[in-house]
């Protein structure tokens, strides 16, 4: 019988797993970037990278559109919940035609984990006024509802109806939201913020101008509400929020409905 879990598919062969995995990716994103049906460039080189080991219950998977371009055009990192379900850890698409910001390392090189360790505030400053949201290297490519289609392919083909995703910031929840997630926990968080950010909240008066990530007219909007919470607003860190959807199917969600983007 064919896998049901990232354990089980890190089983097979290096050519069983490759085939597998590369069902996440969307056609969509093969054919704007031109792939070649092996995801190698004309010089022979791999543009589609895999860390995983045998028989583990992880696995992070790089697609490049160039072989030297210093970021992927899809990344994502999977792994096992412990009764076997699949839970995305992260995921992400890039624009690589759109500008750079450095807000994942520090100007020594240092890896920031996208902000959550360490901060590259001056590259953070420039990603907002640039339009970005916390953790953006680089303008998506506006193409997750196909990269939805096709993740729930894969999950379907590995035998489940349900999967799970761990949101690394509040807008990456909201955004989750429309598209039919639910919260298995951090629903509470949610609601707090957005009466924190409601006209009587108690997070208004934190919009102070302290930091260019806290200036007044962040309260009714997703992406910069997300640079005020990346930059300390709550008073705690943006976590524990684990959210999931069934396959097909949408959930009716709206925490934060009075915001535009």
């Amino acid at each position: 019988m064919s896998p049901s879990s990232i354990a089980g598919i890190n089983k097979l062969s290096e050519a069983e797993k490759r085939a597998v995995y590369a069902r996440i990716i969307p056609k969509g994103l093969v054919d704007l970037f031109n792939l070649s049906p092996d995801f190698r460039d004309n010089s022979g080189n791999d543009l589609l990278r895999f860390k995983y080991a045998s028989g583990r219950p992880t696995v992070e998977m790089s697609l490049k559109h160039q072989f030297e371009f210093p970021d992927p055009i899809q990344y994502g990192h999977l792994t096992d919940t412990m009764n076997g379900q699949i839970h995305v850890l992260l995921y992400i698409l890039n624009d690589p035609t759109s500008p750079r910001f450095d807000v994942d390392q520090l100007p020594n090189g240092q890896k920031t984990v996208f902000g959550t360790q360490s901060r590259n505030i001056e590259a953070e400053i420039r990603a907002m006024e640039a339009g970005l949201a916390p953790g953006q290297v680089r303008r998506g490519l506006r193409m997750l509802s196909k990269a939805i289609i096709s993740f729930e392919e894969f999950i379907t083909s590995l035998r489940h109806d349900i999967y799970f995703i761990e949101p690394l910031y509040y807008h990456n929840a909201v955004i989750f939201e429309h598209y039919g997630f639910a919260y298995q926990q951090g629903s509470k968080l949610m609601k707090r913020i957005q009466s924190g950010f409601s006209a009587s909240g108690d997070l208004i008066s934190r919009l102070d101008s302290s930091s260019p990530f806290r200036k007044s007219d962040h309260s009714s909007s997703i992406r910069l509400r997300s640079w005020s919470i990346h930059d300390g607003i709550l008073g705690e860190p943006f976590s524990k929020v684990t959210m999931y959807k069934y396959v097909g199917k949408k959930m009716n969600i709206n925490t934060c409905f009075d915001c535009t983007w």
